[in-house]
């Protein structure tokens, strides 16, 4: 087992490993003093994991309740989380029990949005069981839910206190989920772990065969990565944007879909896009286009628009990017590459280089 500590206050480890719910309830006795378990999870995952996770903690002689909602972003909303807030209400959950979110992103982003605030802030602790949720969502304490406006618009950041990664749950997984969460694993490659992004180029031929130990050196590399920023800068006030490579193209292309396209797949053309960008601004000492794309093309992941099958004008999309909340005070803030495991912070982009990036991958 691999163990990556999150420095904040209060600090809390991820672990990884194989095997790790059998695990987890002699091991978070220790973490954290509660009385009930809420075990919250969509539909889907209920089917593959909800039930023996539940088996394993009540042999534990740990008291849970399972709480599930219909998966998919489409639940990633207010009355989700209303609705779990008033069964959890109903089933005499209090201030000293336990939120345990079991499954992918959207999971965990409601889980922990509805344990920072049912009944003021109770304790949670994330059991990713997607590869996107392994190395990005589960780490660093953000929380929320989307607006038809736009993903993520209400939230907080809240802290879980613990996370454990059972590598063994990604081979239950169809290959589109693994493509999904490689987009974020790149993107560490990409922003600040160069050798990260080399290794991936090295086993891109060979990636889909789930080698355990490929699988557990992305996932500890991209925890470590997200950990360190995390660490400087906990609720984004400046470095831990450098996260958003990718994602401010990325998130556009996902609400002008509706949310049909998954995140790992809008993230890796944004990716394309925004390196296509440090190009035409000439803010690269290297080329870092060229690089990408062919990673994305050996992984079979999307690097241009019209790979995802959306309609939409460029206006429409290039509109809802200064919607998104990485805009500060009207200045829209744009991850771009110096070169691959470096970045910069671009302040107001022009708009006509904007649109000219988004034609050049599409």
């Amino acid at each position: 087992m691999k163990v990556v500590t999150v420095r904040t206050k209060p600090a809390y480890q991820i672990k990884i490993g194989a095997n790790l719910l059998e695990f987890l309830p002699r091991d978070i006795t220790n973490i954290v003093e509660f009385g009930k378990i809420a075990l919250i999870t969509d539909t889907r995952v209920e089917k593959l994991l909800g039930e023996t996770l539940l088996e394993i903690l009540r042999k534990a002689r740990l008291y849970a309740e399972l709480f599930s909602f219909p998966e998919g972003e489409g639940s990633k909303n207010v009355q989700t989380v209303v609705d779990l807030a008033r069964r959890m209400i109903r089933a005499s959950y209090d201030r000293k029990d336990l939120i345990l979110a079991l499954g992918g992103g959207v999971v965990g982003d409601i889980a922990g949005f509805l344990a920072s605030i049912y009944l003021r802030g109770i304790p949670f602790i994330q059991v990713p069981t997607t590869l996107l949720a392994q190395v990005d969502s589960s780490i660093g304490g953000k929380t929320g839910v989307d607006l038809p406006e736009g993903k993520n618009l209400l939230g907080t950041f809240y802290q879980p206190r613990a996370v454990y990664i059972d590598t063994e749950v990604l081979k239950t997984l169809p290959q589109h989920e693994i493509k999904n969460g490689l987009a974020e694993v790149i993107k560490y490659g990409c922003i600040l772990n160069r050798p990260l992004f080399n290794f991936l180029l090295k086993r891109s031929s060979s990636i889909y065969q789930l080698r355990s130990q490929d699988f557990e050196y992305m996932i500890y590399h991209s925890c470590l990565t997200k950990a360190q920023v995390v660490k400087k800068d906990e609720k984004e006030a400046g470095l831990r944007r450098v996260l958003n490579f990718g994602h401010t193209y990325g998130h556009a292309l996902e609400t002008i879909s509706g949310y049909t396209i998954s995140h790992g797949l809008a993230v890796a053309v944004g990716m394309a896009i925004e390196a296509k960008l440090s190009e035409l601004l000439k803010i690269n000492s290297e080329p870092v286009y060229e690089p990408l794309v062919e990673l994305l093309s050996n992984l079979g992941l999307p690097y241009r628009v019209n790979q995802l099958g959306l309609q939409f004008s460029r206006e429409e999309l290039i509109n809802l990017m200064f919607k998104d909340k990485k805009v500060w005070k009207g200045k829209l803030t744009i991850v771009l590459l110096k070169k691959i495991g470096e970045y910069l912070f671009y302040e107001d982009p022009p708009q006509d280089m904007l649109m000219e990036a988004l034609d050049g991958c599409f």
